[in-house]
């Protein structure tokens, strides 16, 4: 009898106040359980150590809010459809590529240029798919007016087709320009096709802009919308920030430019103007620039090629110039680490001189230690960031770096004439790349981005004049003054780099 009162009353506690069914306690295994089932989802994805350790310790940190910001931009999710409509684009690519082979536009002279050059090509081709192209002229601006104008100039001349796709599209001066000279071409009877992100040129959208370029006939389309569905469909951050104008398949734009006016965009974000640059293209590389803005439309339309080929009226552009390009498109479900490998190579070929200009500077740990190295043999490495930057986050996250580069003896310039904006690397005045990539991980693996691969040295020799230009609007960073500067200040930097993986 005893023994069964003393068994009843344990129940009792157990049912009542038993540890297994307090409700604290149930939170708390419930929240074990989540951090065990994203870390076992995060282990078997196999993302970068810096990356994995990032998401793990933000899950374990914040209950429930940690594992639901990773289910909605932890994995590069981009939805079955896009998967598969990525998948038949490779296939398109592909025979674009054969018949660039067959017509003899890929026969470059590799004795030509550098040693590293060839090499470089088949890296790309290996990796992304996309062979070096012979023969372009490339012009490079960096007067952000003469560029609009320059556009504008451009699309008032098309006869057969004007393809554009942009990050940004921004109200307000010379930028109203070429949205004026769009409309009038498709007027006149040119196939006009705009993609433009939907996340970037949000306040755009809601102008009056699009419908006016639509009652004219163009073809506009937002490039990957965002909204609460879509957020279970696919990553609502991974964003188009290729900057492309192809004009009657015979004359290309792409650089780091939006399609804004500078003296109009974000002139209370306290950095000053953007500072740009983008290259004017004609030749053979013409095709593949085409041919990746075209190959967006179809991932957002689902248009074939084949008739957007035909409507726009493209086709191979004959060598022309001495350039010799390999365009690289880069972004999730369509290359892996292709763009990375190409940096990396790129870097590790420089023997003399390395400069490189970003806005934003938060490296994997790959790119670190190719810097790093290449000064450690020697290189003279220079490397131009504006002294201001639009983001909290990665402007402190950027300055961690600092130490680890100023330590092997990388020269850092800070750029005081606004927010440099170009994406530019230049090596031995004989190698360079240049487009819409910024050196960091969102760039690295969120992004969809176009960058050039130039093996020329006129070419070279003229942007690391550009790149000169900004160092002497530059102040050079004293390694003792920056090891001065405050504890607190250090402290709230290596805080922030420990997001860098995930800004």
């Amino acid at each position: 009898m005893m023994m069964h009162q003393l068994l009843a009353t344990a129940n009792e506690d157990l049912t009542v106040e038993g540890f297994f069914l307090h409700p604290a306690t149930l939170i708390e295994l419930l929240h074990l359980l989540i951090v065990i089932i994203i870390s076992i989802r995060v282990i078997m994805k196999r993302p970068g150590t810096g990356v994995a350790l990032a998401w793990l310790m933000l899950v374990a940190a914040i209950p429930f809010g940690g594992a639901l910001v990773y289910l909605l931009i932890g994995e590069h999710r981009i939805g079955d459809r896009r998967t598969r409509r990525i998948n038949n684009l490779r296939t398109d690519y592909e025979n674009i590529s054969l018949a660039a082979i067959e017509e003899g536009i890929t026969d470059v002279v590799w004795s030509h240029h550098a040693p590293a050059a060839r090499a470089m090509d088949r890296l790309g081709r290996e990796t992304v798919g996309f062979p070096t192209v012979r023969g372009s002229n490339i012009e490079i601006f960096s007067d952000t007016q003469k560029i609009l104008q320059a556009i504008r100039r451009d699309v008032d001349k098309a006869k057969t087709s004007v393809l554009m796709e942009f990050y940004i599209w921004n109200e307000g001066g010379s930028a109203d320009d070429v949205l004026e000279a769009v409309i009038r071409a498709a007027k006149r009877g040119v196939s006009c096709r705009l993609l433009i992100d939907a996340l970037g040129a949000r306040p755009w959208w809601k102008s009056s802009g699009p419908q006016r370029l639509r009652d004219a006939g163009v073809h506009l389309e937002e490039a990957l919308p965002v909204g609460l569905f879509r957020t279970f469909v696919g990553r609502t951050d991974l964003r188009l920030h290729r900057k492309i104008v192809v004009i009657d398949g015979e004359v290309a734009w792409t650089g780091s430019m939006n399609l804004v006016d500078p003296r109009y965009f974000k002139q209370d974000s306290g950095v000053g103007e953007w500072i740009d640059a983008m290259v004017r293209l004609q030749g053979a590389v013409v095709a593949p620039l085409a041919a990746t803005m075209i190959g967006d439309w179809s991932l957002e339309t689902g248009e074939p090629i084949a008739d957007l080929i035909a409507s726009a009226g493209l086709r191979l552009v004959e060598p022309q110039g001495i350039a010799d390009i390999q365009v690289l498109p880069s972004g999730p479900g369509q290359t892996s680490d292709g763009l990375l490998q190409m940096l990396l190579g790129l870097i590790n070929a420089a023997e003399r001189e390395l400069v490189l200009t970003t806005p934003y500077l938060v490296p994997d740990e790959s790119l670190l230690r190719a810097l790093r190295g290449a000064a450690g043999r020697g290189v003279g490495v220079s490397l131009i960031v504006p002294e201001k930057v639009d983001s909290f986050f990665t402007r402190y996250a950027s300055r961690s770096y600092y130490d680890d580069l100023l330590d092997v003896g990388v020269r850092i310039y800070l750029y005081r004439g606004g927010l440099l904006h170009t994406k530019s690397i230049v090596i031995d005045e004989a190698m360079s790349m240049f487009g819409t990539v910024n050196l960091d991980m969102r760039s690295l693996w969120l992004n969809y981005e176009v960058s050039l691969f130039i093996y020329e040295p006129d070419f070279s020799k003229r942007l690391r004049s550009l790149q000169q230009t900004y160092i002497d609007d530059s102040v050079r960073l004293d390694p003792k003054d920056w090891g001065e500067r405050p504890f607190g200040s250090r402290l709230l930097e290596n805080a922030l780099r420990l997001m860098s993986p995930l800004l």
